[in-house]
């Protein structure tokens, strides 16, 4: 699903990726991405993606390439004289591997990524929106539980604040 959106003479497209879908990872470490996006990677991102460790935790994310381009924008952006900036940008930029979908629809998983990753030959891939999220189905479960298990904890409710506006 894909929406274009114009400012004057600017147009852009606004990926939406979003669902679950339970992959398994060749021996080579290939990764077939969901059938239901892949014509919008092969027309919208002339089937250019990125993919990338996620600084935050023990999965990947990958971007179709416009999007990563923006995220270069935001990376640039931060100082290098804050430490956490200069993590950030160190771990997604210098981690990050340009990819295609070959004739099957895969995507080849660098070994390193999927070193930091922990993934197994049975991954999940989660739609976030402007890309996709990239996780080891065990690693995943224990973390969507862990998260279940803490949401009626007050620290856990009272640091979410972003999540009232979604009347959540």
């Amino acid at each position: 699903m894909w929406v274009k959106v114009e400012f004057t003479n600017i147009q852009r497209i606004i990926f939406m990726f979003r669902g679950f879908s339970k992959i398994s990872v060749d021996s080579k470490g290939r990764l077939a991405i969901p059938s239901r996006y892949r014509a919008l990677v092969l027309d919208q991102a002339q089937n250019n993606l990125v993919i990338t460790l996620n600084p935050l935790d023990r999965s990947l994310w990958l971007y179709p390439l416009p999007e990563w381009e923006l995220i270069e924008d935001k990376l640039s952006a931060l100082s290098d004289f804050d430490k956490q900036s200069r993590r950030t940008k160190q771990m997604m930029r210098g981690y990050a591997n340009d990819c295609q979908l070959d004739s099957q629809g895969r995507i080849l998983i660098p070994k390193e990524l999927r070193n930091h990753a922990a993934l197994t030959k049975q991954v999940v891939i989660l739609g976030q929106g402007n890309k996709f999220e990239i996780w080891d189905e065990k690693s995943w479960q224990k973390q969507r539980d862990d998260w279940l298990e803490s949401v009626g904890d007050e620290s856990v409710s009272s640091s979410s604040d972003s999540l009232h506006s979604l009347s959540l």
